[in-house]
């Protein structure tokens, strides 16, 4: 779940990447993409970044905001003295060597305990990487609508406007709202089928308009764009309707060959970034990123998948905490290494949320689901991702049932 937080900016690397601390902290507590940051940006500025907190460290998502650091006004000035200076000589007392609280309680946490057991030392997160700018969503512009709205007559403008809303049914639905009206009010209804005609007339025309600004759109981010807006403009440009005409083809192509390029070099940045997470051990980020492949149904590299299973693996140890497993386990669970994960036993401490954990997702980790003695009935349904709980806007007041109520008859009309 992200949040927003305050950070310093510390130092700038050479690859690109900035390291950052918590604002007013002492250390440096992470790295950020430098494409993230606005041009301009120095050492020691703060932002405000929205971050994302796990259990394997803290990962910026994008910056929303900043601020210069602001140097304080009231300061003491030193003011010259022509009086000799008189050093100050300070004399402390012999230091007493005084018994560590370890040697009190045993052996330290990190060694090995009297009972011949190892036990776990602090944990340390594993070092931040770079993020890679986050993917553009289409927002297309209304350019060729708007052209071919002023090239109607005035009269046939709101049902090319009804069109452009919703199709068809839209305009069946408009029409049939006003006949209602004009029942109640005595009047004679208006002639539907001469309506719905012209509105299939100008259906094709509309649809190519759409389109073209969507497409136009497209090309200007096509380097950037997120690749499932990209290709719903590719497959909507496959509609017989925009396809016959002559002003799409070069730009269908053209995005045709651009999603093709973009999936190739997703695809490349994909497996680089898992490999480099499992590199310096970021196990859950690497299950999470094999779960989102650019192009569904890509095949995953045997190697790439081997040392990814077999770090998954490895973080589920008998002694690891259960908030540990859970996470390991929500994350492998979606992944293509999810029949190879594996666990030497079962933890030491087992709560009642990695019960219900490993029980929803059962079917996916059978081998997991073994070793805590859950059966799968056959036919269970796969488990799906657990959605991030929204978290409501205390500003924002609830709707009343009457303001909702008032509500649905206008937008059931539109």
């Amino acid at each position: 779940m992200s949040r927003r937080i305050e950070i310093e900016l510390t130092s700038s690397r050479p690859d690109g990447s900035w390291t950052w601390r918590a604002a007013g902290a002492r250390e440096p507590k992470g790295v950020l993409a430098g494409a993230l940051l606005a041009s301009g940006t120095k050492v020691g500025d703060v932002v405000k970044v929205d971050a994302d907190f796990d259990v394997d460290g803290i990962t910026v998502l994008a910056v929303v905001g900043g601020k210069e650091r602001v140097e304080k006004a009231n300061r003491l000035e030193l003011l010259p003295s022509d009086k000799p200076f008189k050093p100050v000589v300070e004399t402390r007392a012999p230091r007493v060597e005084r018994p560590r609280r370890d040697d009190k309680r045993g052996p330290k946490r990190e060694g090995v305990d009297t009972d011949g057991k190892k036990r776990r030392g602090p944990f340390t997160p594993p070092p931040e990487l770079p993020q890679r700018p986050k993917a553009k969503r289409l927002k297309a512009g209304r350019k060729h609508r708007s052209e071919v709205l002023a090239s109607l007559p005035e009269a046939q403008r709101p049902i090319a406007e009804r069109v452009l809303q919703g199709g068809m049914p839209a305009v069946r639905a408009a029409i049939d709202e006003q006949n209602k009206v004009l029942a109640a009010e005595g009047k004679e209804k208006i002639a539907a089928d001469g309506l719905v005609t012209m509105a299939e007339n100008m259906l094709p025309k509309l649809r190519v308009a759409e389109w073209r600004d969507r497409a136009d759109a497209a090309v200007a981010d096509l380097e950037h764009l997120d690749l499932r807006d990209l290709r719903s403009v590719v497959t909507a440009g496959d509609d017989p309707a925009i396809a016959r005409d002559e002003s799409t083809r070069a730009i269908a192509t053209q995005l045709k060959a651009g999603l093709a390029a973009r999936q190739e070099t997703d695809m490349k940045n994909w497996l680089i970034d898992i490999d480099a997470a499992v590199g310096v051990g970021r196990t859950v980020r690497a299950l999470k990123l094999s779960s989102q492949p650019p192009k569904a149904g890509s095949p995953f590299p045997a190697e790439l998948a081997g040392k990814l299973a077999q770090a998954a693996s490895a973080s589920l140890e008998v002694d690891a905490p259960a908030d540990r497993w859970i996470a390991v386990l929500e994350a492998a669970a979606f992944s293509p290494v999810r029949m190879q994960l594996t666990a030497p036993g079962v933890p030491t401490s087992v709560t009642p949320e990695l019960t219900a954990t490993v029980t929803r997702l059962a079917p996916a980790l059978p081998k997991i689901a073994a070793l805590f003695q859950i059966a799968v009935a056959p036919g269970t349904a796969m488990p799906r991702p657990l959605r991030p709980a929204r978290i409501p806007d205390k500003k924002k007041p609830a709707p009343t049932r009457k303001r909702e109520a008032s509500k649905a008859p206008a937008e059931a009309s539109e």
